[in-house]
């Protein structure tokens, strides 16, 4: 690479370092005259951040203050969400990401990433080859079709690459140069954003599949040849297209589809948890879904390889669990149903009444992946806690007004017995003379440390072992104490030690299943701490 002097070095965020080059830097760099004079550290810097941040009244405007320093101070930006990775999840992803894509376009100031177009298609691996990087071990790529509940958002959707890929280093420290977030745009089906003259998309309607897959075919096979060890993050796609494309390529290429396999190892991982509350068995359990999309389709399946781990055949694993969705309870009468919802199609009682669904299969868990803020009702909660002694309620959707029911109600309405956890963070509730403590189910707890576990290792694939071995281990860092709070996932103010460690049994697994192309370690723990990303400035 080409050594950078003067204004060009100021303006290249992987090198800058702003005030804190050192005089002898500033003379031998060109630097001289360009900078105020003092020298500072990056502790200085990273005060000077904080105290400008907390001159912003909203997170949308932190979230923007932040995504322009990353465009000028890559190691200042990491500096500043390493510092307190609590307050700043919330402003740098959901809910605030949500937002953020809605006003990508008005607010899209510096490309980041890759913008790949269906008229690109014959050409991938040659527009693939001008981005600068070339040891990519990372792509975490969406069409836009399904962002958060939001819906197609099209080309505003590249938000969620973004914000995912920073995710990998901000809390499990994977190295920002190996990652790639990539925008792949084959249209819009969103009448609004056609019309808009600030969209940035293609502005045409959406392929016909055969075609769409055509093209990520093509993208699938030009990263092999690119990007040899690259892991492929699908991330936001339309329910079938990301059920579909995973089944396509998992046994082909390394890739994982977060949506459906690291939504459902938190939720396996939060469900492990509440079974230790109840002092039950993860197999006894029976788990009523509100969507019956990837996301409910993933965390289901994952739940019947858990069930059977424990001794349930798989059809006795799938008997237990039970989807409910637009139209309604998905038993075998329904004649809509799409192949990966069948399997789940039981000989039930037809409804469209989720609070009759509750007293047709007596669910001990409902778990809400729907996108429709409130539909956890109090009927709904109210008939859980009638045929449960300490009803299980997720309300997995995001952002916060997508949430299926807050804590307080599942609180309130259950008598305080609800083990409750949701997509996005809510404060602490009080209710009579107890302090609740609900924790958000999300999936930075998961893909990120299984992100640097294949990075150490450069996995040839990723599974669904790998994923369950990622929920246990979450799992296994909640203490007696905060879980006896109502706390199910581990505290954020620790985030990335309890990644890395999660990370280092995950590695672990991969080895154990001969899936590594680098020698196994006698210690994977500290091998792992050894791949981590420190955000200091090099001399």
């Amino acid at each position: 690479m080409k050594k950078l002097f003067g204004i060009d070095l100021l303006r290249s965020p992987k090198a800058n370092k702003g005030t804190a080059f050192s005089q002898e830097e500033r003379k031998s760099l060109g630097l001289e005259g360009l900078l105020p004079d003092k020298v500072e550290s990056l502790a200085l810097q990273l005060q000077r951040v904080l105290k400008e941040l907390g001159c912003k009244t909203t997170d949308y405007e932190r979230y923007i203050f932040l995504m322009n320093l990353l465009e000028r101070n890559e190691t200042l930006f990491y500096k500043t969400l390493m510092s307190n990775p609590a307050y700043f999840l919330p402003i740098v992803y959901d809910p605030t990401i949500g937002e953020a894509c809605l006003k990508f376009d008005v607010g899209f100031r510096q490309t980041r990433g890759m913008y790949l177009s269906i008229k690109h298609k014959g050409r991938v691996k040659e527009i693939l080859q001008n981005f600068p990087e070339k040891d990519i071990r990372f792509i975490c790529v969406t069409n836009g079709g399904r962002i958060l509940g939001l819906g197609d958002l099209g080309a505003n959707g590249m938000g969620i690459p973004i914000g995912k890929l920073q995710l990998y280093t901000a809390v499990a420290a994977v190295p920002p140069r190996y990652l790639l977030p990539l925008y792949l745009d084959a249209g819009t089906n969103n009448e609004a954003l056609l019309q808009d003259p600030l969209y940035l998309g293609l502005k045409e309607k959406r392929p016909p599949q055969s075609e769409l897959y055509a093209f990520v075919d093509e993208f699938v096979e030009a990263v092999q040849e690119v990007f040899p060890l690259c892991c492929i993050h699908f991330e936001d796609w339309t329910g079938a297209d990301a059920v579909n494309l995973l089944a396509r390529y998992r046994d082909k290429v390394c890739c994982f589809n977060d949506d459906i396999q690291g939504t459902a190892a938190i939720t396996v991982s939060g469900l492990k948890n509440a079974m230790k509350i109840k002092k039950e068995k993860f197999r006894d359990q029976r788990i009523l879904f509100l969507g019956a999309g990837s996301a409910g389709i993933g965390i289901a399946n994952l739940i019947t390889s858990v069930m059977v781990e424990e001794g349930l055949s798989l059809q006795q694993a799938k008997d237990q669990i039970a989807l409910f969705d637009a139209l309604g309870l998905i038993e075998e009468s329904r004649k809509d149903l799409l192949e990966f919802q069948k399997p789940y199609a039981h000989r039930l009682k037809p409804t469209k009444q989720f609070v009759e669904a509750i007293t047709i299969f007596k669910p001990t868990a409902i778990i809400g992946v729907s996108t429709v803020g409130g539909i956890f009702t109090k009927e709904v909660i109210r008939a859980m806690a009638a045929i449960n002694k300490r009803p299980i309620i997720f309300a997995l959707s995001n952002p916060t007004e997508h949430a299926e029911c807050t804590p307080k109600e599942a609180y309130e309405e259950s008598n305080g017995q609800a083990i409750y956890a949701a997509g996005v963070q809510f404060e602490p509730v009080r209710y009579k003379d107890k302090i609740y403590h609900p924790c958000q189910a999300n999936n930075f707890y998961i893909f990120p440390a299984v992100g640097m576990a294949v990075l150490a290792t450069q996995a040839t694939r990723v599974n669904d072992a790998m994923f369950i071995e990622a929920a246990n281990a979450i799992a296994d860092e909640v203490s007696e104490e905060e879980l006896s709070q109502g706390t199910l996932y581990p505290l954020q103010s620790d985030i990335l030690a309890v990644e890395l460690r999660v990370a280092a049994r995950v590695a672990k697994n991969i080895f154990d299943q001969n899936l590594a192309r680098v020698s196994r370690p006698t210690d994977i723990a500290a091998w792992i701490k050894q791949h981590a990303y420190n955000p200091e400035y090099s001399s």
